[in-house]
């Protein structure tokens, strides 16, 4: 008797150009020689181009919020600062999310300096680098690597964008905070707040990609790691090498195995070992393009700085503001207090000549002689009253300040 195999529900066919789309991304591809080609590449074929893994292809993700850093790895160089996220190879810059209108100058930038002729785009503060990887221009000028171009025009951009925040800043917050210090009202204050707010966050933005040059500048390994051109130059030495290497192999086939591997092994550490040291004494030229930026970055840094200290001295000034009319608030207090305690004072008085008992005082004169004594001593009475009333408040008050409770 044969079994029923249990029937499955097939279940929904799923749209491979959905899932296509969702995996592939828009990019912008910039050769360094070429016309530029934009383009939908899947995580996978970026990831073929360019050796990345996919942790750091996240971290260009604009859907994702992740703080500005430069990372150099084997075959690329991972760019993300504050809008621009690129990769840079030593033979083209992929540019993601080309279609942000923000993005629109610095790709204007980018065709411009490429366009340049190499001795043009030399910058005076990578002159001097002796990296074996550029060809000389002419005397002692050197071109400086396609993927330094980038580089530069990546900082340069970001740069001048957090320049001009900076000065829109600083254009709105002094002459907020100068009026705040007039007059303090509750929109003055709602103004300073929100200038404080994005003040502290344009100083965490500035402050992370100037941590991360420093970072770089303390690191020759992470700027060596940077020189993509020169370690396909390197690469290609080795396979020149080994090629030369196996054509001796089969041209003497009696030959020890022994000797040649051994031979083999110490050639290859030693051109690896001459392109490590190499790289590492040879890194003026990234050295002093990253040590320019970061000079601007910490200027941009120390006037955002100003501005914070600009702001807590307005803070202290209206705090002290503050204390004194509230000082003042308390000494008012203090006076009417006094004044109160006085004018019961006179209230006692007036109360026991308003109690309902038969004294001389208040029988009915018979004559007007005795009518003009009762008045005459009814305003004796009331002056009296307010005279004792005024003499002790100034007493009190007098007392006050004398002791220093009042001024």
């Amino acid at each position: 008797m044969e079994r029923r195999r249990p029937q499955i529900a097939p279940s929904p066919p799923v749209s491979r150009r959905k899932a296509a789309a969702a995996a592939s991304q828009e990019w912008l591809v910039v050769p360094a020689a070429g016309e530029q080609r934009a383009g939908e590449f899947g995580r996978h074929r970026i990831m073929e181009m360019t050796g990345l893994p996919a942790r750091d292809l996240r971290m260009l993700d604009p859907l994702l919020s992740y703080p500005s850093t430069i990372l150099g790895r084997d075959r690329a160089i991972v760019v993300n600062l504050e809008h621009v996220r690129a990769i840079v190879t030593a033979a083209e810059v992929l540019v993601r999310d080309p279609s942000n209108p923000r993005l629109r100058p610095f790709l204007q930038e980018l065709h411009a300096r490429l366009a340049l002729p190499d001795a043009v785009t030399t910058n005076p503060a990578t002159d001097g680098g002796d990296d074996q990887g550029n060809v000389p221009i002419s005397g002692s000028a050197k071109i400086p690597p396609f993927e330094f171009k980038v580089l530069e025009v990546c900082l340069e951009h970001t740069s001048k964008c957090m320049e001009t925040e900076t000065s829109v800043l600083e254009s709105e917050a002094y002459p907020a905070l100068d009026e705040l210090t007039t007059k303090v009202s509750t929109s003055n204050l709602d103004d300073v707040r929100q200038i404080k707010n994005r003040l502290v966050q344009l100083s965490g933005r500035v402050q992370k990609v100037r941590d991360d040059i420093e970072h770089l500048l303390d690191d020759d390994t992470d700027m060596c790691e940077m020189y993509l051109t020169r370690k396909l130059a390197f690469q290609g030495v080795n396979n020149e090498s080994s090629v030369n290497v196996d054509s001796n192999k089969h041209a003497f086939p009696d030959h020890d195995h022994d000797h040649e591997k051994e031979e083999e092994d110490r050639g290859g550490d030693t051109a690896s070992s001459h392109g490590s040291s190499a790289c590492v004494k040879h890194v003026e030229e990234l050295e002093m393009l990253l040590e320019a930026y970061f000079v601007e970055f910490d200027g941009t840094l120390n006037k955002l700085c100003h501005l914070r200290d600009y702001v807590d001295n307005t803070e202290n000034y209206i705090n002290l503001m503050l204390d004194k009319k509230q000082n003042q608030l308390l000494q008012m207090g203090v006076m009417l207090t006094t004044a109160t305690v006085v004018v019961t004072a006179g209230i006692v008085v007036v109360s026991l000549f308003g109690m309902n008992i038969h004294i001389e005082l208040m029988a009915d004169p018979e004559t007007p002689e005795m009518a003009r004594i009762k008045n005459m001593k009814f305003w004796e009475t009331t002056w009296g009253t307010v005279a004792g009333c005024a003499a002790i408040y100034l007493l009190a008050i007098y007392a006050g300040k004398k002791s220093k409770y009042l001024q």
